[in-house]
């Protein structure tokens, strides 16, 4: 009986752009890094600094949304003090109600004077709803639930996504010409 022929488990390497065999390793995680660096920096210098008092339009909706949440928390809280809501026979935690309203408030105010600290933690928020979005979607029941929950995900992905460039702009230094 002939063996079987033995081939090599070795991957054949392809020529580079140049002609050069790739490099391996160190090296070429290191050509990674500064293509990369190379690209980052590509888009760095295409990036505009935020003017006195300009605000990205994204932060803008993110703001409006902060303050809208934290409008209906504070009404929440004042027409459960009000009537003397219960919730399993127990009173409503109205600190908390008031520490969530002085949260997203605040957000609100940073998002609007366009804060970076205000939208990375806009940004956090974004994430957590995302991910109770994604649990929603496992337990989904109904067709409504699942096509609604989808639509608000893909919302709060594509503020998500909108709000990384918009942070890079609150980050950048003033132009040199503005000192």
């Amino acid at each position: 009986m002939a063996e079987p022929s033995k081939k090599s488990n070795r991957r054949k390497s392809r020529p580079g752009e140049n002609g050069t065999r790739p490099r391996v390793g160190a090296d070429s995680m290191s050509a990674g890094y500064a293509k990369a660096e190379d690209k980052n920096e590509k888009v760095r210098e295409s990036l505009e600094p935020l003017k006195d008092g300009e605000r990205p339009t994204v932060v803008t909706v993110g703001a409006v949304f902060a303050f809208v949440v934290a409008l209906i928390l504070g009404g929440s809280a004042i027409f459960a003090l009000a009537t003397g809501t219960k919730v399993n026979g127990e009173g409503v935690n109205i600190p908390q109600w008031v520490f969530l309203t002085a949260i997203f408030g605040g957000m609100g105010w940073g998002m609007w004077r366009a804060r970076y600290w205000a939208v990375l933690g806009f940004q956090m928020l974004l994430v957590l709803l995302m991910l109770a979005a994604i649990a929603g979607l496992v337990v989904a029941a109904t067709l409504l639930q699942i096509v609604s929950t989808t639509i608000l995900l893909i919302g709060f992905a594509l503020l998500f996504f909108f709000m990384v460039k918009a942070m890079a702009r609150i980050q950048m230094p003033e132009s040199p010409g503005r000192r």
